[in-house]
């Protein structure tokens, strides 16, 4: 089969690969001049089956409520005149319960199991190297009462197949010794062996490399200007060079849409609505100045909600999630206010490990955003559309690496009519008839 991949993120980049794997020809479009220059760049690190948790629980109304005007509040809702972020809200509202989340999250770690487990066969078969770290992921507390519900979250992961553990302060700074110069701030934590990190933008460009050389046609700084319909089924899209401005139109036997937060507006061009909406997060990447001092377990910061992963001789700090449109700016007071957050956490954490200093005062920590591409449930759009040989793979919000390899594997054996072998709701696929109908326009009922 001919397919057809728009958007050369983690996601879409995968699904090449295995697509390429089965036999297929595939040709990959993204508007940049590589792959994983957009959410995929700059995330952080961290494969975290152990933290494959929704946004949507019951405590997230009163949360978000309390941050709505603190600018460094882990979740920001910024009120947009924009119909799609109200939409947005009230479906996440609903899964604000504890059956909902219980239901999401069964899928989510499923999803995630089986992504690791498709990861490291990537990684098996093609030896990429991106920083990869396999010494886990610590949680680390500062409040009693949140330490004190942490065992609930564990036990969550654990009834899921996941030994996420519950660990005393003197276990866990054995784990990461780094965390000696704040350990009187540590009140506990949790820690899950199997989880592990590495630069996403590294290994996604490298695939594609792959990729290119396994025959992929890989169509960069091309901007994806319309999807074509004709009667039930998609007839074609129509790029554009951004060097040459030259128009082509591309005719294949499958469409996978693999934008991200874009994916919406896509879809919408030919009927078809997606609760995708864009969450804005932040990182910073900071020079190593003391490398026997830095951690070497990725780490997650309970007080501020972000992550901390090492990646050679520099370290990542990223978090915090601003519903605000496709707002990518790094210059707004609010924007510097978020992003220098994690630079002064980090220095509080690992005082004079890093260089935190500001551009003025000679130092270059690496700034940047992205948009997190976030259903309301956080469970992504795997599958099948309505509309014939149109597929969708997108949705992932903060989850894109840890879910990438994964929904790769999966998107391929869905387009060559396999079943997954995972509990997870795929869009437009019925279980039972999946063999077979791959490339056929045979729809059955889906999600998007």
């Amino acid at each position: 089969m001919r397919v057809v991949i728009l958007g050369a993120g983690v996601i879409g980049v995968n699904t090449a690969w295995q697509l390429l794997q089965r036999g297929h020809e595939v040709t990959l479009v993204d508007r940049q001049d590589d792959a994983a220059l957009e959410t995929s760049f700059g995330n952080a690190a961290q494969i975290s089956v152990s933290y494959c948790e929704p946004w949507a629980n019951r405590e997230a109304p009163l949360k978000a409520l309390k941050w709505l005007f603190d600018p460094e509040g882990p979740l920001k809702f910024r009120p947009q005149l924009d119909p799609a972020q109200w939409a947005w809200g009230l479906q996440f509202l609903a899964q604000c319960n504890d059956a909902a989340f219980e239901r999401n999250v069964a899928q989510l770690v499923a999803l995630g199991s089986y992504s690791h487990a498709a990861l490291k066969e990537v990684v098996a078969e093609t030896g990429l190297q991106y920083h990869r770290l396999t010494k886990g992921i610590a949680h680390y507390y500062t409040d009693e009462k949140s330490f004190a519900d942490a065992g609930a979250a564990a036990e969550l992961m654990r009834r899921h197949g996941v030994n996420r553990r519950v660990v005393d302060r003197e276990e866990l700074l054995r784990i990461e010794p780094a965390l000696r110069q704040f350990g009187d701030r540590i009140v506990g934590g949790t820690y899950t062996e199997s989880d592990e990190s590495g630069d996403c933008r590294v290994f996604t460009q490298e695939l594609a490399r792959r990729c290119e050389a396994r025959g992929m046609q890989s169509l960069m700084g091309h901007d994806i200007e319309r999807l074509e319909r004709s009667g039930a089924d998609i007839s074609g899209v129509l790029v554009r060079d951004r060097q040459t401005g030259q128009q082509r139109r591309l005719q294949a036997d499958a469409y996978v849409v693999a934008a991200g937060s874009y994916t919406t507006a896509l879809m919408r061009q030919v009927g078809v609505s997606v609760p995708i909406y864009p969450g804005k997060g932040y990182s910073a990447t900071l020079k190593i100045l003391k490398p026997e001092l830095a951690p070497q377990v990725s780490m997650l910061d309970d007080q501020l909600k972000v992550a901390i992963s090492r990646l050679g001789d520099q370290l990542r700090v990223a978090g915090t999630i601003e519903l605000g449109g496709f707002d990518l700016s790094l210059d707004t007071p609010l924007a510097r206010t978020r992003a220098q957050m994690l630079v002064k956490r980090i220095e509080q954490v690992f005082p004079g490990v890093c260089d935190t200093r500001t551009p003025e005062q000679g130092g270059d920590p690496q700034f940047w955003c992205g948009l997190r591409p976030a259903t309301p449930t956080n469970i992504p759009l795997i599958g099948r559309t309505k509309v014939g040989k149109l597929w969708i793979n997108a949705g992932h919000g903060t989850l894109g690496w840890t879910h990438g390899a994964g929904s790769g594997k999966a998107m391929a054996e869905l387009i060559n009519g396999e079943v997954p072998a995972m509990n997870f709701g795929f869009c437009g696929i019925d279980p039972r008839s999946a063999k077979g109908n791959a490339g056929t326009g045979l729809r059955t009922p889906a999600r998007a």
